[in-house]
């Protein structure tokens, strides 16, 4: 692809969304841009909450975790399909979510999911839950676009000579310009074209890929796969791997509960919802597309190795001393054999899905910030209005700072560096939330943020010091997504001491 037709797609599709946002944001209200005034139909929002879900992570992160390059060894197989064993934990969990978590929310007719826990226990775990959530998505939104913002360097700024950090700078400030009146009520319908374009790209992707393989005969993608090598989705061998299945499993449920069911994002989507009726049935559908399409990402993945094996294109990206397989995709579509084509849906696709689930967090961090801890609602409706732009853009501000922060300190692949994250800082908020919805305990309300603090604190030394190989006790025991339920439980239980019996 040249770099004219890059531009020239980009400012087309931002363009476009610029257009559903004109129109689905004229009135500018706070209850629009909060919750989409409560009148989002459900097949809408399932549709787009598909996109915000899976975000340019999993459009790049999950087909580069299926295999490994090394110098020394070659192709190797990693994770291969085994992300399909939390796919299913993430099935449950949003069960727990729809069933649970929903009805609570709507009984109690909240904007800000947080309010529940200052009712439930007081002020201080009103606000440690939210605190918690502004770090979990600045951070999560952040690892996003910072992986986007990085293929998009390697494919088209760095050619033309803009650094990193105008990338990151317009990137985030285009979708301030596009939510800042809307909100809400602009996502939901920019995540539906947004979703369309992102499985449109991985599924035509997928065909040409395996056109050029020779594969698209009947049973050919099937049998090529299950050669590969690359195709093993349970493991169940070794229960102290990371990726041992109940780990998975469990660990899928968890994050799930946290990142979807205790988080503003995702449950101001279906807050947008008429009744809880529609937002459980946009749950319930939406959970079982994700199954489905979270395969055809890791069929796409097996695709590509096979893809380098036999052309050898991508080899710049994984013949180096720190491997990105993450970045496979892009080098292919950029300079494959397979046509303009893929090159114009890979951007697509990534495009779509980064900003799926970016504009949505920039949003929701808005909603939580401007609710939770400037009491917006307490003030009058101009004043309101002046403090939600205001923290839209301060939101706006702080997502770049990180970006460009991370960029300096990471080296992980991001889909893993984001699911270690959700371990640390979700399992505080499950654990908050489980505590009030199983128990009728009472809390001592001042020391919820010291618990919450301490129990992350001694889960991350056990994990960081074990890495190291110090703590000999644990054997050879891998920490993988599980990371999640033991913060989550020892949070509970660090609650219980805590607590006291209603009078």
């Amino acid at each position: 692809m040249t770099v004219f037709l890059i531009s020239t797609i980009l400012v087309i599709y931002f363009l476009v969304l610029l257009t559903i946002s004109y129109f689905t944001s004229k009135a500018d209200s706070n209850d629009a841009f909060f919750v989409g005034d409560r009148k989002s139909p459900w097949y809408v929002v399932a549709f787009g909450m598909i996109g915000a879900s899976l975000s340019g992570i999993t459009f790049i992160s999950i087909p580069g975790s299926v295999a490994k390059y090394s110098k020394e060894f070659g192709l190797t197989p990693a994770d291969q399909f085994g992300y399909m064993q939390m796919v299913l934990g993430y099935f449950f969990g949003y069960l727990i979510v729809a069933f649970v978590l929903l009805p609570i929310y709507y009984r109690m007719n909240l904007t800000s999911i947080y309010t529940y826990l200052e009712s439930r226990f007081g002020y201080w775990s009103y606000k440690t839950g939210s605190a918690f959530f502004l770090l979990s998505r600045l951070t999560g939104a952040s690892i996003r676009l910072l992986l986007v913002s990085s293929v998009l360097q390697l494919i088209l700024f760095d050619e033309i000579g803009i650094p990193f950090e105008l990338t990151v700078i317009g990137s985030v400030l285009l979708i301030w310009v596009y939510t800042n009146r809307g909100g809400i009520k602009t996502i939901i319908w920019t995540d539906t074209l947004q979703t369309f374009f992102m499985l449109a790209a991985v599924v035509c992707t997928v065909y040409l890929i395996g056109n050029d393989l020779d594969l698209n005969e009947k049973g050919g993608f099937v049998k090529a796969i299950n050669q590969s090598g690359f195709s093993q989705v349970f493991f169940f061998d070794q229960w102290n791997n990371a990726n041992y299945f109940w780990k998975h499993f469990l660990g899928g449920i968890f994050i799930t509960i946290g990142m979807t069911g205790l988080d503003q994002d995702m449950m101001q989507k279906n807050l947008s919802c008429r009744n809880l009726k529609s937002a459980q049935l946009n749950m319930v559908s939406f959970a079982s597309v994700l199954i489905f399409v979270n395969l055809i990402f890791l069929v796409l993945g097996a695709l590509l190795f096979m893809y380098f094996d036999q052309t050898g294109v991508g080899k710049n990206v994984l013949d180096i001393s720190n491997p990105r397989t993450d970045l496979l995709f892009a080098e292919i579509a950029k300079n494959g054999s397979l046509g303009i084509g893929v090159g114009i849906l890979f951007l697509l696709g990534l495009i779509a899905a980064a900003y799926s689930s970016a504009d949505s967090a920039l949003t929701s961090l808005t909603t939580s910030f401007s609710i939770d801890f400037l009491d917006i609602e307490s003030k009058s409706i101009e004043i309101q209005k002046k403090i939600r732009k205001n923290s839209h853009l301060l939101m706006s501000l702080t997502l770049i700072l990180i970006i460009i922060i991370l960029r300096r300190f990471s080296n992980d692949s991001a889909i893993w560096m984001l699911i270690k994250l959700a371990g640390f800082t979700y399992g505080p908020l499950i654990g908050l939330f489980f505590f009030g919805i199983l128990t009728k305990r009472n809390l001592i309300d001042k020391l919820v943020p010291l618990i919450s603090i301490i129990v992350p604190v001694v889960i991350g030394f056990i994990w960081y010091f074990h890495g190291q190989g110090d703590i000999e006790w644990l054997g050879t025991y891998k920490f993988g997504a599980e990371l999640i339920i033991y913060n989550s439980m020892l949070s509970f239980g660090s609650l219980f001491l805590i607590s006291k019996s209603k009078s």
